[in-house]
Parts: C-alpha cells; structure tokens; sequence
C-alpha cells in the first residue's frame, strides 16, 4: 500500500479521538502492525521538521494531530474554549482517584477527610472518571478510575507519564523559593 502515509493523515485528520495503531491498522487491513507504526514515525518527524502549525502526539492510548502548544494564544482568539475549570476539591478528588486506581468513595472520603459525592458526580459528568464496577464487600461500594478523556484533557500518554510525588515536591520547592 503506497499511500498509507496519506490515508493515515487523513483518518487522523478526521477523528476527534485518539486513534490505536491496531484501529488503524484493522480500517487499512493490508498493513501490518509495523508499517502502520513506521507511517506514523515519518509522519510525526515530517511534521516536526516542517515546524508548521500542528504536530503529531501520542495521547491517552493512540496518535492524535494536534495544533502546536505556542499558537494557543491565537487559537484561542479564534474558537474561544469554555476552559475546563475544576475547583481545588475537585482537582485534589481527581489526583487522589488518578494515582489511587480503582478505588472506592470511602478511601476517596478517608484521605480528603471531607464527602466528596457532588465532585464525583461532576467528574463522571465531564467524563474525567468512570465506574468500574462494584468491589465484593459489604454494601458493594463503587470502583472509580480515570478515563481517556482524562488523559486527553492533561496531554498523558498513560498513566505512568504522571508526575512522581518527588517530581510534585520538587516543584513546590522550587515555587516557594520563588516567593522568598
């Protein structure tokens, strides 16, 4: 197949999601696994080369083009996003449930020390979360994890490109000498 570079942009072009080599692969049916990856290694390095207006990313799982983080600004100006805005119980739910997962609303509840049922309504809601099923204890409580959306939204590849907890020291550190 001699265009696959091109038939892999225009999918690429035309999906609002992040698409898995094996997607690609089973829409193309011809190639196999390791020139749909060599299509996408030329593609990504003819856009990095080409310093245009967008660039090709490995998010939440699959590629997905995305436009070049210092055009924001203009972006912006042009569809102006509602921008996702979370409240500092909520992005604290949301950390606790990202490097806790699958957990239940009571370990959530035990290490905030506060309830937290009307943020994780509204994290399922913005699709940040999900339910996983029940845990087999008593009461049969709710699994939650994070979603793909949520890797979207903070620009992770999975799970493990999350700060580490020296990472997130560091970084509070290094803000508090700032102040001074």
């Amino acid at each position: 197949m001699e265009n696959i570079k091109n038939i892999i942009e225009s999918l690429l072009l035309v999906t609002e999601e992040p698409l898995t080599i094996d997607r690609i692969k089973n829409i193309l049916i011809e190639p196999g696994r390791k020139e749909v990856h060599n299509a996408l290694t030329e593609l990504s390095a003819e856009y990095e080369a080409r310093k245009g207006g967008f660039l090709l990313r490995e998010v939440a799982g699959g590629y997905q083009i995305r436009t070049r983080p210092e055009y924001r600004e203009w972006i912006k100006r042009l569809i102006q996003p509602k921008p996702l805005r979370l409240s500092k119980a909520a992005l604290e739910t949301l950390a606790i449930i990202a490097y806790k997962q699958p957990i239940i609303r009571s370990d959530i509840e035990h290490i905030r020390g506060v309830n937290c049922g009307g943020i994780l309504r509204m994290l399922l809601e913005r699709k940040l979360i999900r339910i996983l099923g029940r845990k087999e204890i008593p009461g049969r409580p709710i699994i939650y994890a994070t979603t793909k959306q949520f890797l979207e939204t903070f620009d992770l590849k999975d799970l493990k490109d999350l700060p580490t907890p020296e990472e997130i020291a560091t970084l509070g550190d290094a803000s508090l000498e700032n102040m001074e």
